[in-house]
């Protein structure tokens, strides 16, 4: 058996790791990778791989950065089928079809400015149709039925308790009468956070291969986000002030929407006009509410107690889809907080909401997850002076908070606390989905803890097994 490892390897982004074994190829996802504008490019539209000789694709989540460049690879040459939960299907029917309008967009903007120059048009990564005919390939399956893949291979879902669908994969594979246990985290979450259950307690399994986007560092508890979420909302919007949440339209705003129904019953935030402006959030949102089998006891309790059964629905809460009601908000006179994609703001009408706010030290802009490097998002992380949206720069005077607490990728103790009760029969893990300072950090950790055998894989890595 051979693993080589295509993306997310000492980065966060474009998830692939290809799997050779009795002469299949099984390719765990295919993320987006993201980070500057023309390396991204290049990387998502040439695959690293020939498409039509992947047998199979395993995909442990929805979020883009591991399925958003699936209609790249159906329109390479893929023909098998995309093994999946029923939530991660039907969350990537909105989401690729999103992304997809989103690569069409960028490649129309990006021509018109290469035709002035006299250069030739590029084309989008991949088009709407693209991302339509890619979904007759997905196969949903439900948590802990297993089911064969590959000759010899036998593929598991468990809850990995990170998004709305989001699965572990075991993959159990017989290989010249040899049996191999082969876990793979996907993006493992954390604990006691609201509204989906727990990560699954990891079964035995003799080969790892596990995420580690915060292999460095600890969260704050969710308790602590939302006391922060409510310091910041009360402080801002008791002067006048808005607060722009740009957040991933995929787990991060529902969270953030199901804190704010909380502290609204509780009174413990102003009485101000909350917006979800996003499209693509409104559809997940939808989707959210299609699978109550996904959610944790506490939000079943919260659905059971309160006048309005709906968890992600509350009286001053309006979402929007509209473009012309969406404009409208740039003209909204008072205090109010607006949630907007996309989570880096990089794209999407967060960045028309920026613009207009971040010019002036009575509004805030909180920041609930990771921020790539080279991306929007991380310079108002990083507190630039001046921004650039949509080419023009502006003022950076606006108040920037950062509360990771939201985070739904499990920290390095997180990580530790899951993985302990296994690490003694591991003989082998690949630490990947992190910059290289937390990949190795995690990597020295289990190594401490007696891990036998740890790689953190570069890009393009090759392991026998």
């Amino acid at each position: 058996m051979e693993i080589q490892f295509h993306g997310a390897a000492q980065t966060v982004t474009g998830s692939q790791h290809l799997i050779t074994v009795n002469g299949s190829r099984i390719l765990l996802e295919c993320g987006l990778f993201q980070g500057r504008r023309r390396e991204s490019y290049e990387r998502n539209r040439n695959l690293p791989f020939d498409a039509a000789m992947v047998d199979a694709m395993v995909l442990s989540h929805a979020h883009i950065d591991h399925s958003g460049n699936i209609p790249n690879l159906v329109r390479s040459g893929f023909r098998g089928p995309i093994y999946c939960t029923f939530a991660t299907r039907d969350l990537c029917s909105a989401m690729l079809r999103d992304s997809a309008y989103i690569q069409e967009q960028d490649a129309a903007y990006v021509n018109k400015k290469r035709a002035r120059k006299g250069e030739p048009p590029i084309e989008p990564i991949y088009t709407y149709e693209d991302a339509v005919n890619s979904l007759a390939q997905f196969v949903s399956v439900g948590y802990g039925r297993s089911i064969p893949i590959a000759p010899g291979v036998t593929c598991t879902f468990l809850d990995a308790g990170h998004i709305l669908g989001s699965a572990l994969v075991l993959l159990e594979i017989k290989e010249n009468e040899k049996q191999t246990r082969l876990l793979f985290t996907g993006d493992l979450g954390r604990r006691h956070l609201p509204i989906l259950r727990d990560p699954t307690v990891p079964p035995q399994a003799d080969v790892l291969i596990t995420e580690s986007t915060y292999g460095d560092r600890l969260h704050p508890s969710p308790p602590q986000a939302e006391a922060r979420l409510r310091d910041l909302v009360t402080a801002v919007c008791s002067q006048g002030g808005k607060v722009v949440i740009p957040a991933f339209a995929v787990g991060r705003t529902q969270e953030i929407v199901y804190s704010l129904h909380r502290l609204s019953r509780q009174h413990s935030i102003p009485d101000v006009p909350i917006f979800v402006d996003s499209p693509l959030a409104v559809d997940v949102t939808e989707v959210f509410r299609l699978h109550p089998e996904c959610y944790d006891k506490e939000l079943h309790r919260f659905m059971a107690q309160d006048r309005h059964p709906d968890p992600f629905g509350f009286d001053r809460l309006t979402y929007v889809r509209r473009t012309e009601d969406s404009k409208a908000l740039n003209d909204l006179k008072g205090p109010a907080v607006i949630i907007s994609a996309s989570g880096m703001c990089e794209a999407g009408r967060v960045q028309h909401h920026l613009k207009n706010t971040i010019w002036s030290p009575r509004n805030a802009v909180l920041i609930v997850g990771w921020q790539a490097p080279n991306t929007l998002g991380r310079r108002l992380v990083e507190r630039h002076e001046r921004v650039r949206i949509f080419g023009e720069e502006y003022p950076l005077r606006a108040r920037v908070e950062v509360i990771n607490g939201y985070s739904a990728h499990a920290d390095r103790d997180e990580i530790m606390g899951w993985v302990r009760p296994i690490l003694p029969d591991l003989r082998q893990v690949f630490v990947v989905h992190g910059d290289p300072g937390p990949a190795t950090a995690l990597a020295e950790t289990l190594r401490q803890a007696g891990a036998r055998r740890v790689d953190v894989p570069t890009r393009g890595a090759k392991f026998e097994l």
